[in-house]
């Protein structure tokens, strides 16, 4: 029978494969400074901000069409949906077409980002870059899997 753990369950429990078995007793705190150095570059995982129902200018980058000659009310569409010549027989649009819906709230990996700092009395890690999620969103750190980059 394995260890029980003598303290209270968390919020969120994550696994994570190890090449060795852990040598941590079941039940004890991992802290930031215990699994992670300063200057060891990391991978930020977590889930987009949420933006809704947006348009295909917000959601794709589109450039919408011209604000003038011609064009009435039209200015944030997507341009073209389809056309029946790329679309023989189907009559429908094709699939994957970039259009207007739901963007944001979704897994996201940042790679490579290079840990600064730690501050051990806060439990914070300094990371230098863009890390994905609002505010207090909860975030997943892993140790990267690409080449660090070398600093010229």
């Amino acid at each position: 029978m394995p260890p029980k753990p003598n303290c209270e369950p968390q919020k969120y429990i994550r696994e994570f494969r190890l090449a060795a078995p852990a040598d941590v007793k079941v039940g004890a705190i991992l802290t930031a400074e215990t699994i992670f150095k300063p200057e060891v570059h990391v991978d930020v995982i977590g889930t987009s901000k949420g933006r809704g129902t947006t348009g295909a200018m917000k959601r794709h980058g589109f450039h919408g069409l011209p604000a003038s000659h011609g064009v009435k009310k039209h200015h944030r569409s997507p341009g073209s949906v389809g056309s029946h010549a790329s679309n023989r027989g189907s009559g429908r649009p094709k699939l994957g077409k970039r259009m207007a819906g739901r963007h944001g709230a979704e897994r996201v990996t940042v790679k490579n980002l290079r840990i600064v700092k730690i501050d051990a009395a806060n439990h914070l890690i300094l990371v230098e870059g863009a890390v994905p999620g609002p505010n207090g969103g909860f975030i997943m750190i892993r140790p990267t899997k690409k080449k660090t980059k070398i600093a010229t």
